[in-house]
């Protein structure tokens, strides 16, 4: 019988965030696979968890691959976590998950912690709908996909490191406008938490007199829907009546 793979959240910054479940499911599992096995291990210890830890990350998660499925279809449950946060959500684990579906491997992601979803309510901005767009390329295709998102009506959210933070406002602020509103939301659930909300121009010169610091999200309003024009109905009836003479006019 085929084992089964957990994706399972971890706090992103505050320890109280882990949930008594996915402690159990951390014990229990065979196998935990780590984003980083240092990071992770303070984790562990502070819960109890004495699981053997693999590494799995972005640069070997093609090679690792082939064993850990192996394993899962040897009857092993495996519990796959990154350093902070759901895997998967601007980091790995996806090409895991989409192996497991594939070979036919059970797969139960539990409910835990994220930082954009905090980040999004905070803010104040619309959170009905939104588009979650993790971290922006960094050099290519850059540009493009500002210019993809600048007419976006839905919620924006993004995520950055402190010394790209006010170059990314400035590049927000040169394609969607300085007035458009913002949030600036730093080191969720930590001590030293803050949000700052404003316009782009706004956070731009708070960032760029008070240096950023911790993980951050920026979340952006989107796009005001442009004015609808006008429809003139006196001289919408005026062509409509000339369309008829005209039609008339041929006929004879």
């Amino acid at each position: 019988m085929a084992g089964k793979l957990y994706i399972v959240p971890t706090p992103v910054g505050n320890l109280d965030d882990m949930t008594p479940r996915a402690v159990t499911v951390l014990q229990q599992a065979h196998l935990i696979l780590a984003e980083d096995t240092r990071t992770s291990a303070v984790v562990m210890r502070h819960f109890g968890i004495e699981t053997p830890m693999r590494s799995h990350h972005k640069f070997n998660e093609h090679e690792t691959l082939p064993g850990v499925i192996q394993m899962l279809e040897s009857g092993s449950t495996i519990a796959l976590v990154s350093d902070a946060g759901t895997p998967a959500i601007s980091d790995p684990g996806f090409l895991l998950s989409r192996e497991c579906r594939r070979k036919g491997i059970e797969v139960e992601t539990l409910p835990g912690a994220t930082a954009f979803v905090p980040a999004l309510v905070n803010s104040g901005l619309p959170c009905e709908r939104f588009i979650f767009e993790g971290f922006l390329p960094q050099k290519k295709g850059r540009a493009t996909r500002l210019d993809e998102l600048k007419d976006q009506a839905l919620t924006m959210i993004f995520y950055e490191s402190p010394m790209r933070l006010v170059k990314t406002l400035k590049q927000l602020a040169e394609v969607m406008g300085g007035d458009r509103e913002a949030s600036v939301v730093r080191e969720i659930s930590k001590v030293h938490n803050s949000t700052h909300n404003g316009t782009l121009a706004e956070l731009v010169d708070y960032f760029t007199a008070t240096e950023p610091r911790g993980e951050i999200v920026i979340v952006v309003a989107g796009a005001q829907p442009k004015a609808a024009v006008k429809v003139d109905k006196y001289a919408q009836f005026k062509n409509k009546n000339k369309l008829n003479n005209l039609d008339k006019d041929e006929k004879d």
